[in-house]
């Protein structure tokens, strides 16, 4: 399927028959954080510019600044499903922590584990100290406990999830290889269509390089866990490429500041650049090989103007209590 490539950045490199979207004009409102304000307006934007979302295979994001996009493409999908789709996030980070200002990098899982249309969000891969003792309290834990949403981790001390209840939902493996393992069986004995996005920060620095804190797999354990999705795979995106911005916006230089992100040299950039675009036609090249053939009819069909449902979500937060079909938890 043809791989679409949202141009943010500039930092993906040509992919073969790509379909390409100019949007660098959004870099600075969406990078790192945004308003679901912004975030709607910017689906609305999207939504004339790409193919259906039956149609076009992974969709590359650019820096993983922008994994929050995920949470737009995710609802895209649920309006052409008519089953429930789980979710599952290769990434060194839960991407479910506490954000007051709208939605970001770091907090869009909590809106995807909260949608009707997701059976479960799987997090595999972390290995970051958010999920420590120090961050734990950082993390929300509704979908936790609602059995909504698994962390899959290592080498991070998660004692306090069992005190707290939660060692059902986050699962601590001592190698790569013990995890992929137990995660792959799990993965093998669901039969719901699967929406894959990919941090490339969950990868080791020897495979791949990326300008936040980074995790142990391997690529040939992504292969692996692509391949237990085989026929399953219905939408996916890849996130993790790198490039050097200097935010305008005041709050944004200071989160990603606390946050420890360091901003890559241009002789970094120049030497990372090769094997950044190796693994994404690696990874797009896998996704494509176990994408579902034939997808199921839509659950719901888009408005006059390509708006449905799920696109009004965008807006309104998720109440603990409340299911509705929204993101902005």
């Amino acid at each position: 399927m043809r791989p679409v490539v949202l141009d943010l950045d500039g930092s993906v490199g040509p992919l073969p028959n790509e379909h390409r979207v100019a949007l660098t004009d959004w870099q600075e409102r969406l990078r790192f954080g945004c308003s679901l304000r912004v975030l709607e307006h910017f689906g609305s934007n999207l939504e004339e510019r790409l193919p259906p979302a039956s149609v076009h295979g992974t969709v590359l994001l650019g820096s993983g600044d922008f994994h929050h996009l995920s949470a737009l493409l995710i609802a895209r999908q649920l309006l052409v499903r008519a089953e429930p789709v789980e979710v599952i996030v290769l990434d060194n980070h839960p991407d479910n922590m506490r954000f007051p200002m709208g939605i970001h990098c770091g907090s869009w899982v909590t809106s995807v584990a909260s949608l009707p249309g997701v059976s479960h969000v799987h997090v595999v891969g972390i290995t970051s100290t958010d999920l420590s003792w120090a961050h734990a309290w950082e993390n929300r834990l509704a979908n936790l406990y609602a059995g909504r949403l698994t962390y899959w981790c290592m080498g991070v001390g998660t004692g306090w999830s069992r005190l707290a209840g939660l060692g059902h939902a986050v699962r601590a493996f001592a190698t790569p290889d013990e995890l992929v393992e137990t995660f792959g069986d799990v993965v093998q004995r669901s039969a719901d269509p699967v929406y894959l996005s990919v941090d490339k920060d969950v990868f080791s620095a020897d495979v791949v390089r990326t300008n936040w804190d980074q995790g142990r797999l391997l690529d040939s354990h992504a292969r692996t866990l692509i391949h237990a999705m085989s026929g399953r795979i219905v939408g996916s995106d890849i996130t993790g490429d790198v490039s050097a911005y200097r935010y305008q916006t005041p709050w944004k230089r200071w989160l990603s500041r606390v946050d420890g992100q360091a901003a890559p040299t241009a002789a970094e950039l120049e030497s990372w650049r090769p094997g950044q675009r190796r693994l994404d036609r690696l990874l797009v090249d896998s996704i494509s090989k176990a994408h579902r053939e034939h997808d199921a009819p839509a659950a719901a069909s888009p408005t006059e103007g390509g708006r449905g449902p799920a696109d009004d979500a965008l807006l309104e937060p998720v109440p603990e209590r409340q299911r509705k079909h929204r993101l902005g938890a």
